[in-house]
Formats: C-alpha cells, sequence, structure tokens
C-alpha cells in the first residue's frame, strides 16, 4: 500500500519515513532538491524532485496509486521577510497538493499542521479551541491555520479523508535544526539566557508514530492535538544544563527587554535584508505559555507522552554520538 511523503528530509519527516519503512510500506517523497534526494535513498524509497505546487512533478509521484499523502513540508520562518514565501509554501503547496490528490484518487490525506494554527490564546487548547491564528500579526500562526481551513474544505464531500495532527514543540534524536540549537548553546556557554514563556514538548518518535496511526485509524475528519509534558523555557534549559554538566540561568529574561531587543534587530533587517536571529514573533512565541490537552490523540492513536526528562536525554546522548557537542 503506496503512500506519499513530503518533508521526509526534515526533522519529522526523517522519523516518519523509518517508521514507514520499518512496517514496509512503500514511499514516493517529493524533496526540494537532488542533494536532499540522495540522503533518503534506500530500499522501498522512490524520490520526486520538486516544489509542493510543481504540476509535473506530482502527476509522477502520483502516477502509481497511491493511497495516502502525508504532508508534513512547511516553511516555519519568524521572520516577516520571508511571509510572500511562507504563504507560497504553507497555503498555495497545500491547496496544490489536496487537488492533485483529489485528481489521483487518494483515498487519505495526513496533515501536519501545528499547535501555532491555535494563535498565541492563554489556558490548556484542545480540539475545540478556536483557530486564532487566522486573525494572527504572526505570518506562522495565520498561514498553518489558513492551510487547515483548506485540508478541512478537501475533506467535506469531495471523496478525501483527510485528518489533521497538531503537534507542540517537537524534541527528540535526530534533531540539529530546531530545539537541537539551544542544546549547542547551552553546550558551548553561549546561551545568553531562557524566555520567560513555557511549552509542551512532544516527543518526535511518537509524533511520528501518531501520524501512521492517524493514516490506519482516525476518523475522517478528525484533528488530533500532539502535546507532552508542560514545562518553562527555563526549566527546559536548566534540564538540559544538568545533563551537559555546563551552567545554567536562575531566571527567565525579561519579557519586555526581549521585545524592545527583538524590534531593534527587525528594524535592521528591514534595511540589510537578513534575517536576524531573534524576531519580534519569535519572541512572542517564546513568552507565551502554550499548555496542551493530548486526551484525543492518547485516546485514539495511542499517543504516548514521554517525560521531558526522557527527552533531553536521549536528544543529548544522539547529539553527542553524532560529534555535535563538546567531549563529556
Amino acid at each position: 500500500m503506496r503512500v506519499m511523503l513530503t518533508g521526509a528530509s526534515g526533522f519529522l519527516g526523517a522519523h516518519l519515513l523509518a517508521q514507514l519503512r520499518a512496517a514496509g510500506v512503500p514511499v514516493v517523497a517529493l524533496v526540494r532538491s537532488p542533494d536532499a534526494a540522495s540522503r533518503l535513498v534506500g530500499p522501498g524509497v522512490e524520490t520526486i524532485v520538486g516544489a509542493l505546487d510543481d504540476a509535473q512533478a506530482l502527476r509522477r509521484a502520483l502516477a502509481t496509486p497511491t493511497d495516502a499523502i502525508f504532508h508534513l513540508a512547511a516553511d516555519t520562518s519568524p521572520w516577516r521577510g520571508h511571509a510572500a514565501r511562507q504563504l507560497r509554501t504553507n497555503v498555495d503547496g497545500t491547496r496544490a497538493l489536496l487537488e492533485a490528490a483529489l485528481r489521483h484518487g487518494v483515498r487519505r490525506f495526513v496533515h501536519t499542521s501545528s499547535v501555532a494554527a491555535y494563535g498565541g490564546q492563554e489556558g490548556v487548547i484542545d480540539e475545540t479551541s478556536p483557530l486564532l491564528g487566522r486573525d494572527s500579526w504572526i505570518s506562522y500562526e495565520r498561514t498553518k491555520a489558513a492551510a487547515e481551513d483548506l485540508v478541512r474544505e478537501a475533506g467535506s464531500g469531495h471523496g478525501l479523508e483527510t485528518v489533521v495532527l497538531n503537534p507542540a514543540h517537537i524534541l527528540g534524536p535526530g534533531d540539529t535544526h530546531n530545539w537541537a540549537r539551544l542544546f549547542l548553546l547551552v553546550d558551548s556557554g553561549r546561551l545568553p539566557g531562557a524566555p520567560p514563556g513555557s511549552g509542551a514538548f512532544a516527543d518526535v518518535r511518537e509524533v511520528a508514530r501518531a501520524h501512521v496511526n492517524a493514516w490506519r485509524y482516525a476518523i475522517p475528519g478528525s484533528r488530533y492535538l500532539l502535546g507532552g509534558e508542560h514545562a518553562t523555557f527555563l526549566e527546559l534549559v536548566q534540564a538540559i544544563a544538568r545533563v551537559l554538566g555546563r551552567e545554567a540561568p536562575q531566571r527567565a529574561l525579561s519579557a519586555s527587554l526581549l521585545r524592545m531587543y527583538a524590534r531593534t534587530l527587525d528594524m535592521v533587517s528591514s534595511v540589510t535584508r537578513r534575517e536576524p536571529d531573534v524576531t519580534p514573533q519569535s519572541v512572542a512565541l517564546t513568552c507565551h505559555h502554550l499548555r496542551v490537552d493530548s486526551s484525543l490523540a492518547m485516546r485514539e492513536l495511542d499517543y504516548r507522552v514521554t517525560p521531558l526528562k526522557v527527552l533531553v536525554d536521549d536528544t543529548c546522548a544522539w547529539l553527542r554520538a553524532q560529534g555535535h557537542l563538546q567531549a563529556a
């Protein structure tokens, strides 16, 4: 039973691809470059090079009957300078993929959204919470909510079974570009401090497994939040520092100072056209207190929450084995 996967060369995509291959499921992976394709070579994997809106590439990818599409690819940039690019990828790309799925008779479309689609609302969010991201000033939140709306519309009486998954902050082995940067900053002593917000930290391995179960078992039209243990970013930094034997900050940074610093860098970036290390959008996201109720996914997808200490230990062990951390 063949499936298609976008975002296979990313952090979550690599784990999902590995689980599908282990289950003997043939996969066609749509990737953006020949270099990415070369990294995915292996039994049971066919690669097609092309963008999400590349009609010819989509025709090639779906020329063989395909049971499901796992749509993981997304532009997660927190910089306003990438807003147009983000709209093309997250919204226009999702629309093109849905249209291709309908044309080629794909049965199920499993869409990887994000808790960002819910916007910066307070309190515990669950599947009944409103998608405040629709009206957000943050492009990532706005485009992820818009993409979800497209997916739900495509699944309304058009013959396509759609399922939406909303992961929270994803940690785990295999990460080199996301939260792994925090581990590297702590290890090198270059972390200026911890932001004052908090989050729900999900195990990448469990998020990938939830995708497989959503394909196999989820009721069409369902949406599932995939959260994890709740912790402040200060507590996360301190947990990382303990494992690495490094110094950790004792208090979080000031939200007002972070916002002021981000606005300054944002003004500079409007002249240089270079993405700054800190943006007003990224500060807003890391000053927010995110709490997620994952009970629906736990009941219906057998989703499991991994303790934060285990996630930190496993991530540090993988980064060390890959030579990304200083010697113990």
